[in-house]
């Protein structure tokens, strides 16, 4: 089972040869690549019809870097041969050997290196670089009869020892799967290395059609499915490693698909604002920062739209969805403002209330009474011109609950210091008119003016600011009551 799999990657890494030689040499459609193991040691074959014209030393040299790109981790030999169609032995040859990455690491390793200066039928070669080439390109051909024909039946020679003692060249990582030394044997995957490649005819096809499909598009839906195409195509070329002759189609392919999947996922997520945005306007902002939040979404919205220019295939789709949220960003920004005027009132009649506050507390006349009285009021008539609309009405609901009372006591306290200088004045005018009788000796008539007068005083409020006042002409005006009445 081994030597069937050996078999098999044998034949796999002579199609790779023979695919990287295609792309290399413009004959190489000529060519024939076979691939065997003898004596622990590669074999490769080239052949090519006696009418073409070769350069061997080019054919070994895409050999040698094809399988210098293997990265093996061991020393490797390697007889590369080239000879034309129908004859039994080869007319060029070269032998590579390949090094191990990092150098030689233990004595089992110097001693493969000493051991390597040796060829193979007692042929002797001075010691190889991972780079270097031996090139015989005229060789007499008896000599080669004599040295090796590794396919002279067939296109694969049987091993010398089993399969499982076979080492061959083991692959990096840098491959990406393409050859996994494993039991002895390559484990080899095609990633596009052949002409025929799923991946990148499917993406080709999307790159072809979707631009169509994206003019066509009426709805985020069905931008969502193109994205989800174009990005799984893209996805799919990741297979294709750095090394492969279509490596450049493919990163290609994935920037053009790339692009395009971006462009559609921008439009998606201005599409998906925009619904949250309109989503939102179904209900009432009961804040100024809540219409500030509504005011960023669809900023949100607008801005990817308006870098996709006329000649885009989304500009169809773009276009009306553009001036329709171009609207409602214009409704939410009146809204504001007409908020933030409601606010610099709301603000202000706080500010007025404050004022009140602090006149009430150093209130020492009617005067200042009334100037308390008057304050309270036009904060209250601020707060009451606030509409209900308003995110600010149910915080204007609230102040005015506690300033209408403020508002009612002030109004209150000066009516009676309005009473009370009226008292006060009245009493004082009585009883001068009191003293007038006196000095006309009608003491009746005096008598009755000092009763006015005394009680007029009498009736001045405790808390006015004219009770001291008014307290002070009580004595004197009973003792002229007194005097008025015995004479």
């Amino acid at each position: 089972m081994k030597v069937a799999v050996q078999q098999e990657d044998l034949q796999l890494l002579a199609k790779t040869l023979q695919e990287q030689l295609l792309v290399e040499v413009s004959a190489a459609e000529v060519f024939e690549v076979k691939c065997t193991v003898n004596k622990d040691e590669l074999m490769i074959l080239t052949q090519h019809e006696s009418d073409v014209i070769v350069d061997a030393q080019i054919i070994f040299a895409v050999i040698e870097e094809v399988l210098e790109s293997l990265a093996p981790r061991r020393e490797q030999r390697v007889q590369c041969f080239l000879r034309v169609f129908g004859e039994q032995v080869p007319y060029a040859k070269c032998f590579l050997v390949l090094k191990q990455r990092g150098g030689w690491g233990n004595e089992e390793a110097r001693e493969a290196k000493e051991q390597g200066d040796r060829g193979a039928e007692g042929q002797y070669f001075s010691p190889i670089s991972s780079s270097a080439l031996t090139y015989s390109p005229s060789l007499d051909k008896a000599e080669e009869e004599e040295l090796f024909d590794p396919f002279a039946y067939g296109p694969n020679l049987p091993t010398s020892k089993p399969a499982s003692q076979i080492k061959l060249i083991l692959l990096g990582a840098a491959l990406a799967g393409m050859v996994i030394l494993g039991g002895g044997a390559y484990f080899l995957t095609p990633p596009c290395m052949m002409s025929e490649c799923k991946e990148i005819q499917n993406a080709e096809q999307l790159k072809t059609k979707s631009p169509q499909l994206m003019r066509r598009a009426k709805s985020e839906k069905e931008l969502v499915a193109l994205q989800q195409q174009l990005a799984t195509a893209s996805a799919a070329l990741n297979v294709i490693p750095s090394w492969s002759p279509r490596s450049h189609v493919s990163e290609e392919l994935k920037a053009s698909l790339s692009g395009r999947s971006e462009k559609i996922n921008q439009l998606v997520k201005a599409l998906q604002t925009a619904y949250l945005a309109t989503q939102k306007a179904q209900t009432p902002a009961y804040s100024l920062e809540e219409l500030q939040a509504r005011q960023h979404l669809w900023r949100q919205a607008i801005a990817p739209l308006e870098t996709i220019s006329p000649d885009s295939e989304l500009y169809g789709l773009v276009q009306g969805k553009l001036l329709n949220y171009r609207v409602r960003l214009h409704a939410v920004n009146q809204q504001i403002f007409i908020e933030e005027k409601w606010l610099k009132k709301l603000t202000a009649a706080k500010a007025v209330a404050n004022a009140a506050e602090n006149r009430q507390a150093t209130a020492k006349s009617l005067n200042d009474w009334q100037k308390v009285q008057s304050t309270w009021l036009v904060a209250i008539n601020a707060l009451n011109s606030i509409p209900r609309t308003s995110p600010g009405y149910q915080e204007a609901e609230k102040l005015l609950v506690d300033y209408k009372p403020k508002f009612v006591a002030a109004r209150d306290r000066a009516t009676k210091e309005r009473l009370a200088i009226k008292a006060y004045q009245q009493a004082v005018s009585t009883a001068k008119q009191a003293k007038v009788y006196e000095q006309q000796n009608q003491w009746l008539a005096a008598a009755t003016y000092w009763d006015q007068a005394l009680q007029t005083a009498k009736q001045i409020s405790q808390d006015s600011l004219y009770y001291t006042q008014a307290q002070s002409l009580i004595e004197p005006y009973s003792i002229a009551l007194k005097q008025a009445l015995n004479l």
